[in-house]
């Protein structure tokens, strides 16, 4: 799918020289990232937003996982829990050898494999390992891609799951009322990009950790046959975090369907995530009712529902409604990836009239850039500088140098 083949290229492509931090440990600028988030007003309103709704959810298992995931800073990573550096190459073998992960891949990243299914975290290898960062100061993807300030997670979940909640409402307007859970339109989101805060950690420029792609080799993910099911490491280190803490089949599910709706031939890339997943988790996912065996012994997506006898035989729901909803309310990255690209342009062009030089990696992204996006939203800016130009933007930027929320360097 279109989406997970765009994360891969995020991934490999955007990489800049801060990639080049030790990403064995916890990332230098994780506390600036928190102290830039928590000032920004956008980011505030997006974080409790998200709380508001998922208080709301009806299952109960699934609303108490989810708040303490998002909201308690002190919550335990359960998928990391006592893991030893044995357990964890180990794991990374098992991966590799079940075609779910490219070893040539970790060249890529700083510390290799490991460092890259394993992201550093506070306590690690310990029976509560803790987040390295907040998961409102954390960002929504992979640095110069989409959301990619601090807080952007937030942002980014936020908007994806009001865009869940109108399709529901369309479908159900458009369609007479049809039935449709609204747990699993506000809960997999959640669980889908919580990963990216510690997948995505700060360096000490304001730059961010590389991701890893796992979930596939790239040639033979179908079965044996050419496909390619590789996506982003956050993707399936959520997926694990939730089965880890035995979230129901319906909502694991619909998590796995963030990249990829299982249709048109593409079942195969949800199944493959979920196998990644379970692996890293140490789990059966078939004995958890998240993948079944069909006759030929491959494994598919567990029905979730039945739809009963039909012509005498009894059917399954590969998928519901739910999964493609939220695949597709996922997909605010198409708007939200040139904002990043056309802002941060602009920013550099308007930079030395506040002060800043655009040169100055270090200085530009933590004193400027990252406190300007997230303060504002690069997504905001992005319509203002269409309609308005840069006269629209920098009067945005002055506005919050009078508000105090950013210095401004010169006269």
């Amino acid at each position: 799918m279109m989406r997970a083949q765009f994360l891969i290229i995020a991934t490999l492509f955007l990489a800049t020289p801060g990639y080049a931090a030790d990403q064995t440990r916890i990332g230098e600028g994780n506390a600036t990232a928190i102290a830039t988030a928590s000032k920004s007003p956008a980011v505030g309103s997006a974080f409790a937003m998200l709380k508001s709704r998922v208080a709301k959810v009806r299952n109960a298992h699934a609303r108490e996982a989810t708040l303490d995931a998002i909201a308690n800073p002190d919550t335990c990573v359960v998928h990391r829990a006592g893991l030893d550096a044995a357990a964890k190459s180990a794991i990374v073998h098992q991966l590799v050898e079940a075609g779910l992960l490219d070893a040539e891949d970790g060249a890529r990243i700083p510390g290799g494999l490991e460092a890259g299914v394993f992201p550093p975290l506070r306590d690690d290898g310990s029976k509560c390992p803790h987040l390295p960062q907040r998961f409102d100061s954390a960002p929504g993807s992979s640095f110069g891609s989409h959301h990619s300030y601090p807080g952007g997670l937030a942002i980014h979940e936020a908007f994806n799951q009001t865009t869940g909640m109108s399709l529901a409402h369309d479908y159900r307007e458009f369609y007479r009322g049809v039935a449709i859970n609204d747990d699993l339109i506000i809960v997999p989101p959640m669980w889908h990009d919580w990963a990216k805060t510690f997948v995505y950690q700060w360096n000490a420029d304001g730059t961010e950790f590389q991701e890893l792609p796992i979930g596939g080799n790239g040639k033979t993910d179908d079965y044996g046959a050419h496909g390619n099911s590789k996506t982003g490491g956050h993707h399936i280190l959520g997926l694990a975090e939730a089965m880890a803490r035995a979230m129901p089949p319906e909502f694991v599910i619909a998590q796995a369907c963030a990249h990829g709706a299982p249709v048109l031939g593409a079942e195969y890339k949800v199944v493959n995530w979920i196998r990644a997943a379970a692996i890293v988790a140490r789990l059966d996912p078939v004995a958890r009712g998240y993948l079944r065996l069909d006759t030929s012994k491959h494994l598919r997506l567990a029905a979730v529902r039945h739809t009963g006898d039909i012509g005498g035989e009894e059917k399954s729901a590969d998928m519901i409604p739910e999964d493609a909803i939220h695949n597709l309310s996922d997909a605010n990255f198409t708007i939200a990836q040139p904002s990043i690209t056309s802002v941060n342009s602009a920013l550099r062009v308007i930079a030395p009239k506040f002060g800043y030089d655009p040169n100055d990696s270090g200085s530009f992204n933590n004193s400027f850039r990252n406190p300007v996006m997230s303060a504002l939203t690069a997504e905001r800016l992005f319509f203002i500088l269409t309609n308005e130009g840069m006269l629209g933007l920098e009067r945005e930027v002055r506005a919050l140098v009078q508000s105090g929320l950013l210095a401004k360097r010169n006269g």
